[in-house]
């Protein structure tokens, strides 16, 4: 038989504890002699037990041993460790940097199996590999209050913008779960309120939205109420306002807003949801004009849903909007923008009413000035637009703003009422009505859109204040004149607005603005959404933007454009306009061309650069929204709800129906995905090389998606707690998503599920009956 030498695992005294995943193990080498002969299996475990016994005795006896790192010593001899050895006995080698947490005492290998588990899991919690996502599962998943306490001292050391996007999640845990997990999450959003008002105010929408599956007798003694109610009092405020120079700054409520009568009558009440006044703290300044805007901008909404035709909606939305800008600029933002601002202007000519049967969801162009800091940044004096001429005709605006009136109203005017019907009162209204005829003919802007509707100046009282920019743009539409262009239509006032490229209407805005000399002007977009829950949307948008990152970082070549969602309410919201894009029934309806015909105006003939470009980017866009259908199995897919960019993006939006919720709760739209013959146009047909790369992108996708399946699922899973929406319906929601990234299946299964998947969506006779029978109701072509 040949020899056999035993080799001792390191012993550290410091840490009480041997190298290697079973302690007292040694290794057992071959004989130098005979280096080829395998050892036996009998003799290994013989001579394991007497080096584990002989390690016992050395440890009762309190004497380590002198075996050095890195190496055994017998006989004085020092004897390698043969890789198949290990592999017998299962051991691990552990790295240099695992000896230093060793003598550091992070590695416990003689504590019991639940002090053990600890110690591995503080280990992967200090690792560089722990992100907020992993915070976010086991603060979910761990009944451990010393982890959940753990992981809530965790949050703060990720950036902001991490912690951000789980807010829906952290809030609905908060609400919804035990008080262990929300005493762990409680400090983290205390801390983030007192640091600045926007997150407070994002916070305090989402807690009442998410409040609102619970049953009204519980709503007001929830735990998610009464944080709702400390958000939205004094007691988060900061002490003093500083400006970026260090200088204390004045209060925005005394510089900026104006109190009424109606406000200190209401000034420590607080309205709720089922009209009862109650008492409580005096909603603190800092928060009133940014409450006070949006309430104006849902009341805008409510009462444009009341009127039948989209021309008084509209005509109604332009008077509402002149009546706001009396209230600009103030110390308010729009939270969907990425950088810090001040709300300027939002041009009223500017805005359209949206398609839709039974609200009146609207899109505005709001101009903002970009600053340092929305809470200490000072706000500018607003110009009348009644003196804009005069000044700009001499060159001195900056005297003009060093001029500025005093602002004529406030939004802190407006009572503080939770459910705000009436931002003002119907005779301000009527008043407004009565001077609109003046508006029209002071406001450069609404001159600018003079021209677009085609009216001439005669009509206009004072046409010898038109701005040189304006003719300058008239003249150069005249010769950029394109027709390709879309034409006005009553039923569809959008589809101009939408159509107009998105540079081309920040430098006609900013020509016809009284505020666009200012540098740091910058022009935003935003659609108010009032009669619909948003819930659904934002987690819609965390879904794609988390399989964005994922395609990203698998170097995926697909293309979606997650859209941000603002839900202020259960029942009220804001929406990210995707810019340069048009629905593909607007395409339709104003070119009366097929798909790739349009593409072919718009880009070219088929071998010109524009053209491949344009195909390429359909092609990848629509794979990847295929997949996104797919996995959210996303419903009531007409061609109002699919976008087409100026690049040749598809964009999926409106995922009201998702999961387990679809339209009338029928199921009628049982394909996978859509995917029409005009889509496999574009795509070269059948045979065509794009159509296959279409086929590999939703592969590799796929594969990609599954890889992280986790990161996705988790999303979806901690928002169904305590929800009532539509989505969450029955109690396979959860199982029924995870199955759909087929984990159990090989990537040659995978390929053939992706061919039947797209083979079948192609010939889907529900996807055109669902198309017919939207054309034949909503005249959705």
């Amino acid at each position: 038989t040949a020899k056999t030498k035993v080799s001792p695992i390191p012993y550290s005294s410091s840490s009480g504890s041997l190298r290697g995943s079973s302690p007292y193990l040694d290794v057992i080498t071959e004989g130098l002699a005979d280096p080829e002969l395998l050892i036996d299996p009998e003799v290994a475990r013989v001579a394991c037990q007497e080096v584990l016994q002989k390690a016992q005795q050395l440890q009762g006896d309190g004497e380590p041993g002198n075996s050095s790192r890195g190496q055994g010593v017998i006989n004085g001899g020092c004897i390698a460790d043969p890789p198949e050895v290990r592999s017998i006995l299962n051991l691990e080698i552990c790295t240099e940097q695992e000896e230093d947490e060793e003598d550091r005492g992070v590695l416990f290998r003689r504590e019991p199996n639940g002090a053990a588990k600890q110690s591995w899991l503080l280990r992967l919690f200090e690792s560089k590999l722990f992100d907020v996502s992993m915070a976010i599962s086991y603060l979910y998943n761990s009944k451990e209050p010393g982890v959940q306490a753990y992981i809530g001292n965790r949050l703060f050391s990720f950036r902001h913008e991490e912690v951000d996007f789980y807010l829906p999640q952290l809030l609905n845990m908060y609400v919804h779960m035990d008080a262990e997990v929300g005493g762990a999450i409680r400090p983290y959003v205390l801390h983030r309120c007192r640091q600045g008002v926007a997150f407070s105010l994002l916070c305090a929408w989402l807690l009442g939205a998410l409040s609102s599956d619970m049953h009204i007798s519980a709503q007001r003694h929830s735990r998610g109420a009464r944080l709702r109610r400390l958000i939205l009092s004094d007691g988060l405020g900061p002490a003093e306002l500083r400006d970026s120079s260090g200088k204390a700054c004045s209060s925005p409520s005394r510089r900026m807003h104006q109190r009424s009568k109606s406000d200190a009558t209401l000034s420590s009440l607080e309205k709720t949801g089922n009209g009862k006044v109650e008492g409580s703290l005096e909603e603190p300044a800092r928060l009133t004009p940014q409450r006070d805007f949006f309430k104006s901008l849902m009341g805008i909404g409510k009462r444009l849903a009341t009127l039948p035709t989209k021309e008084q909606k509209t005509q109604r939305l332009v008077s509402e909007l002149s009546l706001l800008n009396h209230k600009l600029p103030a110390r308010v933002w729009l939270p969907t923008a990425a950088f810090d601002h001040h709300v300027l202007r939002v041009p009223p000519n500017q805005a359209v009413v949206l398609n839709s049967k039974d609200k009146a969801p609207y899109l505005i162009y709001v101009e903002v000035l970009e600053c340092e800091n929305l809470e200490t940044s000072c706000v500018p004096e607003r110009i009348p637009e009644t003196r804009i001429r005069c000044t700009r005709s001499e060159e001195s605006l900056s005297d003009c703003v060093a001029a500025g009136e005093q602002r004529t109203g406030s939004f802190s005017t407006v009572p503080n009422y939770d459910n705000d019907d009436e931002a003002w009162s119907v005779d301000d209204i009527g008043e407004l009505q009565v001077e609109l005829p003046e508006i029209h003919t002071n406001s450069c802007d609404n001159i600018s859109q003079f021209s677009v509707d085609s009216i001439t100046s005669q009509e206009s009282k004072e046409p010898i204040f038109i701005a040189a920019g304006d003719i300058r743009r008239r003249l150069s539409e005249q010769l950029a004149h394109t027709p390709t262009s879309f034409r006005r239509d009553p039923e569809d006032p959008s589809a101009v607005a939408l159509k107009e490229p998105w540079q081309e209407k920040v430098r006609r805005i900013r020509e016809g603005s009284p505020y666009g000399h200012l540098p740091n002007w910058r022009l935003l977009s935003v659609i108010v959404k009032c009669g619909d829950d948003l819930r659904q949307e934002l987690l819609a948008y965390q879904v794609l933007s988390q399989l964005k990152s994922i395609w990203e970082q698998e170097r995926v070549p697909l293309w979606i454009k997650p859209y941000k969602i603002l839900v202020i309410s259960s029942d009220s919201g804001m929406i990210e306009p995707v810019v340069n894009a048009v629905s593909l029934h607007q395409v339709k309806k104003q070119s009366q061309l097929s798909l790739l015909d349009y593409f072919l105006q718009e880009h070219g003939s088929y071998t010109t650069e524009a053209f491949l470009s344009a195909q390429r980017n359909f092609v990848q866009s629509c794979a990847g929204y295929c997949l996104i259908c797919y996995l959210l199995q996303v419903k009531d897919r007409h061609n109002g709800n699919i976008l087409l960019d100026a690049e040749g993006h598809i964009i999926h939006i409106d995922f009201g129906f998702i999961l387990s919720s679809s339209p009338r709760n029928l199921g009628f739209e049982t394909s996978a995905f859509k995917l029409t013959s005009e889509f496999v146009d574009v795509m070269g047909g059948l045979d065509g090389d794009m159509f296959n790369y279409y086929k590999m992108l939703m592969l590799q996708g796929l594969v990609a998606a599954r890889k992280h399946m986790e990161k996705v699922v988790q999303i979806v899973e901690i928002m169904q707690q305590g929800s009532q929406l539509p989505c969450f319906h029955g109690s396979s929601t959860i199982r029924n998503l995870k199955e759909r990234f087929h984990m159990n299946l090989t990537e040659e299964q995978l390929q053939v599920l992706v061919e039947q998947m797209v083979d079948g969506s192609m010939r889907s006779l529900t996807t055109k009956l669902y198309d017919g029978f939207q054309y034949l109701t909503n005249g959705i072509m």
